[in-house]
């Protein structure tokens, strides 16, 4: 490690690099009608410290942590403008695929949609397999340029339940009205979810129509909103200053037992936030950005996630030895809690550090969620921190994370309390073009 130290700093010290071209094809001499063609993957290395109970391998065997590889995402994005009103976008690709998740993983589209400009600027129409989402920023949020390894996933409130990672079938209504940015949104959500219990999950049941809007007050400058990708950090090349409140409304879109019956409910989210990034001249540039929740999935509804969730529930003890540590409330892996009845808030800084090693540049960053929730008698406290390596802003950069999460068990009386916590280590090297 001593011996790799000197070669990586040199490496970063003479990384030069001449100014970054998107890939733009021009397809008649007015320069109206073109095709933009975006490429980007996000590999991880990770150390992780398990939940109890966990194994990831087939013998079944308890273990406490490991070291895996794997892809978070690995996307392709073709935006392309017919004429200067009509446009369509196409985004396609696979994500989370690690050791265990299976080989050759399938292609599926992410964004397939077209739009169509009434009224230039302050009103677009649009429709299809869309990511105008409504609730938050940053539940419309680019993964190309967040500020952290990652979203906190929360922000997707419907993910993989009721929509396809993020996304709905479904027609919108966007635009600019001054320093005012709107989208609208109604959609037709995906017939997934849960069989109905005592607690709240997503109706399997429900064929009907769900509604989304965001809105947005530009402060300083305006952000560019041909694409619904919000970006997370820019770098301290834009001086934005935004408050934002959204919502989304599924009718029905939760039921439950009670009393032996099955009931239904409105599945019902709420969010406001605001967001800077802060250009500080020859001191760098500050980002911030925080949110708050409140969603209403049920009664004491709760769900545990895991991003790239190796592991299952271990069926022996540590090198196949007795029976193994029963499960936490969180569930295997490194899931813990991040959805569920209740409120959430969530606080993101980053400093963009003015000195630069040859070219790269170095932004430090720190999280915190706290979330809430009815089902747990503790506040679900998540401490997050990590180091932005920018070697070519975010076109190729470097982050290393550090996730610390609570880990759930309950005591006599069936509450459930933090037992624990664990920790989270990732290595992410992103390339985009």
């Amino acid at each position: 490690m001593r011996r790799l130290l000197p070669l990586l700093v040199l490496l970063l010290a003479t990384a030069a690099h001449a100014e970054y071209r998107p890939i733009k094809i021009v397809l008649d001499d007015d320069g109206d009608q073109y095709l933009r063609i975006i490429t980007w993957h996000q590999l991880w290395l990770r150390y992780t410290e398990f939940n109890p109970g966990t194994a990831i391998d087939p013998s079944g065997e308890q273990r406490d942590s490991a070291l895996d590889i794997g892809m978070r995402r690995s996307r392709v994005l073709l935006y392309g403008q017919l004429t200067p009103r009509l446009h369509i976008t196409t985004h396609f690709g696979f994500d989370n695929q690690t050791f265990n998740s299976g080989k050759k993983p399938q292609l599926f589209m992410h964004d397939a949609f077209v739009d169509y400009d009434v009224v230039p600027g302050a009103l677009t129409l649009g429709g299809g397999l869309h990511y105008y989402n409504g609730v938050s920023r940053m539940t419309m949020a680019s993964t190309m340029s967040f500020l952290a390894v990652d979203a906190p996933i929360f922000n997707w409130p419907t993910i993989e339940r009721s929509d396809q990672f993020a996304r709905m079938y479904g027609i919108y209504a966007k635009g600019r009205l001054g320093a005012l940015d709107y989208k609208l949104a109604v959609n037709q959500p995906f017939a997934t979810g849960g069989e109905a219990t005592e607690t709240g999950d997503y109706n399997n049941q429900r064929t009907g129509l769900s509604y989304a809007a965001y809105l947005s007050y530009a402060f300083a400058d305006l952000e560019a909103n041909a694409l619904p990708y919000t970006t997370g950090t820019y770098l301290g090349k834009k001086r934005v200053i935004n408050i934002g409140l959204g919502g989304y409304l599924e009718p029905e879109g939760i039921h439950f037992i009670e009393d032996g019956e099955r009931e239904t409910q409105a599945l019902a989210v709420l969010g406001a936030d605001i967001f800077a990034d802060l250009p500080l001249g020859d001191a760098g540039a500050l980002t911030a950005y925080g949110v708050f929740y409140r969603y209403d999935f049920g009664p004491d509804n709760i769900r545990n996630v895991g991003i790239m969730n190796i592991g299952s529930a271990a069926t022996t003890g540590p090198d196949g030895d007795g029976a193994p540590d029963p499960l936490s409330v969180n569930g295997p892996g490194n899931a813990y809690p991040m959805l569920g009845t209740g409120n959430q808030i969530y606080a993101l800084l980053g400093y963009l550090l003015p000195t630069e090693l040859g070219d790269t540049r170095f932004q430090p960053y720190a999280a915190l969620t706290a979330g809430l929730f009815d089902a747990l008698a503790d506040p679900a406290l998540t401490f997050e921190g990590g180091l932005n390596i920018l070697l070519y802003g975010h076109q190729a950069k470097l982050t290393v994370h550090v996730r610390n999460r609570p880990v759930y068990a309950l005591d006599d009386a069936g509450d459930a309390l933090v037992d624990s916590r664990a920790n989270e280590v990732i290595l992410q090297t992103q390339m985009a073009f």
